[in-house]
């Protein structure tokens, strides 16, 4: 019996934690209608297992590992949930060579790209600056395009929260 509700409360906070992974995620993107029905399934599933959890009697740490086993392992999944939803982000790269060959690239694939002209004041030397707004699932396949132009670009990644026109692939 306590196997079986070992389980039922590691299950349970899959599913309440995953949830709440995905509705963090959806509120950081500005949506509002997404995380408040997601909010309003993860309290009612919560508070059954903590229920749960709290009134049963017996071996209390297999409760409290399931617990945690669950809240961990919800984690996980939600993040990877999270992954699979529909966003844009932009992508800043600096190339330390070969810019027009990789801007050239880019472009023939399809990728819409901005460039910034950079000059490093310790140094001197003048670099460019690639600004791309793309689909998170198309991220993969851009660091592969500029790995194969420069192994050593300067690349970082930040969440879009609104895009209005340009190009975005």
């Amino acid at each position: 019996m306590l196997v079986i509700k070992c389980l039922e409360i590691f299950l349970a906070r899959i599913v309440d934690v995953s949830l709440g992974t995905i509705k963090t995620f959806f509120l950081v993107k500005g949506k509002t209608i997404e995380p408040f029905f997601l909010a309003f399934i993860e309290i009612i599933v919560w508070y059954a297992v903590a229920k749960e959890a709290l009134n049963t009697e017996g071996n209390t740490i297999a409760i409290a590992i399931s617990y945690a086993l669950g809240y961990a392992t919800g984690t996980l999944i939600g993040s990877k949930i999270s992954r699979l939803i529909k966003g844009v982000v932009g992508v800043q790269i600096i190339v330390n060579d070969n810019t027009k060959t990789l801007l050239k690239n880019l472009r023939n694939k399809g990728y819409g790209v901005s460039v910034i002209e950079l000059k490093n004041d310790f140094e001197g030397h003048k670099k460019d600056m690639l600004y791309i707004q793309i689909n998170n699932n198309k991220l993969k396949e851009l660091f592969n395009v500029v790995k194969r132009f420069d192994k050593e670009a300067f690349i970082v990644v930040n969440e879009t929260k609104i895009v209005r026109n340009g190009l975005i692939k």
